[in-house]
């Protein structure tokens, strides 16, 4: 048993937040869902290489890790199904807000003027700041 681990539980917490999220479209699905997107077919928009199954796995996966709640509602004969965050997976905000500041402030990868990354901090702070940033 590594020092990490003990009776199947992580001890460190950064561990334990990098294999919640390294999924391959975790991030990108709770972007969407703190955008506002709550339908199946929303989180596919944009998403070409994201395969039915996959996102129904990722959300499970989401559900599982009460990060979401799933919610049905059956009206004139046809089933809606929502995905919602919950107060855990609001939480998760902030994490993705100073995920956004890094990359704008550190990779090399983002060239983009300062007047383009200050739209994009405050438009993220917005989107993320659901009382957590």
């Amino acid at each position: 048993m590594s020092s990490q681990e003990n009776k199947g539980y992580i001890i460190c917490p950064i561990t334990g937040v990098v294999n919640l999220l390294s999924r391959k479209w975790i991030l990108s699905i709770l972007k969407d869902l703190f955008q506002g997107k709550k339908h199946f077919n929303e989180f596919k928009k944009d998403k070409s290489g994201l395969s039915n199954v996959v996102l129904s796995d990722t959300l499970k996966y989401l559900k599982a890790h009460k990060i979401i709640t799933k919610k049905t509602e059956i009206s004139n004969s046809q089933k809606y199904t929502e995905y919602i965050l919950t107060e855990k997976g609001l939480k998760l905000g902030k994490i993705l807000y100073e995920m956004t500041l890094y990359g704008l402030d550190e990779l090399d990868c983002v060239i983009l003027s300062e007047s383009e990354k200050e739209k994009i901090i405050q438009e993220y702070k917005q989107l993320f700041n659901r009382k957590y940033v």
